[in-house]
């Protein structure tokens, strides 16, 4: 099957963003607070439990804190890595249950961005390269690259609430 794909009528998306803005975003000192805490755990699907540990804890190193049975699916894994502040980044897998390559839907992840100090970011870039994994630097303070299974990630060297030098919180 071929998709074809038109051309976006740019001007015309930038006139719903707008819209949209004005009608719905406030001004930080009008916005009233949250009523979240933050993200207790994300959770995304692993098809091997070890690889995805020596990728997300070894290369990247983020800290393996749990793995237990899932609850929900007898036999499957659930385990989560320290992301900072108190963030975690969980997984599932399912044995048994061909749950078929990663794939980019509505409603499903496009990347999970993870801020990460700029020295650090740095020291990241080079554990990637020198892991063999594929990946991309955009306005030298992010890199986005796939993970074992083929979920999008970027490490980001922004402050936590900045996007490339704006408040977006």
């Amino acid at each position: 099957m071929t998709t074809s794909r038109s051309t976006p009528d740019r001007a015309a998306h930038e006139a719903e963003r707008a819209r949209i803005r004005d009608a719905h975003l406030r001004p930080a000192g009008q916005r009233p607070a949250s009523t979240a805490r933050g993200i207790h755990h994300t959770a995304l699907i692993s098809s091997d439990v070890e690889r995805t540990v020596r990728f997300y804890q070894d290369v990247l190193g983020f800290p393996l804190t749990e793995l237990i049975e899932n609850r929900d699916y007898p036999g499957s894994s659930h385990f989560f890595f320290d992301i900072g502040n108190g963030n975690l980044l969980a997984f599932f897998d399912f044995p048994g249950l061909d749950v078929g390559p990663y794939a980019e839907v509505l409603g499903g992840l496009h990347h999970l961005a993870i801020s990460v100090e700029p020295d650090r970011w740095e020291e990241l870039v080079r554990r990637l390269t020198d892991a063999g994994v594929e990946h991309e630097v955009h306005s030298g303070v992010s890199v986005y690259f796939r993970d074992p299974d083929g979920a999008r990630v970027e490490l980001i060297a922004d402050p936590l609430g900045e996007m490339y030098g704006s408040q977006v919180l």
